[in-house]
């Protein structure tokens, strides 16, 4: 069977904003919203509106970050690591489908402190996938039950109205998005390409932007050789216009 493949999703806090509402998250009321990270500079970073709640990246792929990739996970698989069952998890399955998997993660992993109407897809969608494992979870979104909602034209509708014009579905994208959450102290990375999620260590809920950013500085842009194709965008208390 052919892969089925979405519109790319642009990295845009309007465009994210927007979406997560059509999913059904009322962010104005719990106190959230979507804004770009203009640099990881300490300074740029203050500026920040806080509480932050996630940050999602959308970063290069290069040769040099496939083969980092690869050598995390042989040191994962060497050393294992601790992941908390509080994590929500899932794995693409849909191509381009990285920007949404990014906001589930985004969203889903701060499901206590959203206000989610009552029968809007993403209250169903996580109902519904609670007890499924990671590969059930991305299986679920790409083909879902009958009469269970369906995230497809949502999708395209978000992916449509970015600042840029969008590209076709089968077109190659060489930009990825992960999602950054702190869960049970520690933070995690939570890339649907990959075996698991990754978790970086201790954080405090309070330093997530602060953590977030040494990893992205170590992890990813110190290891992308000449690309410089980075996006940051951090779900953050709304701040002053």
């Amino acid at each position: 069977m052919a892969e089925k493949k979405w519109i790319p999703l642009e990295s845009n806090p309007d465009v994210l904003n927007e979406y997560a509402g059509k999913l059904g998250v009322d962010l104005e009321a719990s106190g959230l919203r979507f804004c770009d990270m203009w640099s990881l500079d300490e300074e740029l970073l203050a500026m920040v509106p806080r509480p932050v709640a996630a940050v999602l990246l959308l970063f290069p792929i290069t040769d040099e970050t496939e083969a980092a990739c690869k050598q995390e996970q042989q040191g994962i698989e060497a050393r294992g690591q601790e992941v908390s069952p509080a994590v929500y998890y899932m794995k693409q399955t849909i191509g381009n489908a990285c920007g949404t998997i990014g906001l589930l993660h985004s969203l889903a992993n701060n499901a206590q402190a959203l206000k989610i109407a009552e029968g809007s897809f993403l209250q169903q969608f996580l109902a519904a996938t609670e007890g499924l494992g990671p590969a059930e979870r991305g299986a679920y979104l790409e083909h879902p039950p009958e009469g269970a909602p369906d995230i497809d034209s949502i999708h395209e509708s978000a992916a449509r109205q970015g600042a840029t014009v969008a590209p076709p579905p089968d077109e190659d994208v060489n930009l990825h998005f992960a999602a950054f959450v702190c869960r049970d102290g520690a933070l995690y990375e939570l890339d649907g390409r990959k075996a698991a999620p990754i978790n970086h260590g201790p954080c405090p809920p309070d330093q997530l932007l602060e953590r977030t950013a040494v990893v992205v500085r170590r992890n990813f842009m110190d290891r992308a050789g000449d690309a410089v194709q980075f996006t940051l965008v951090a779900l953050a208390a709304p701040g002053e216009d």
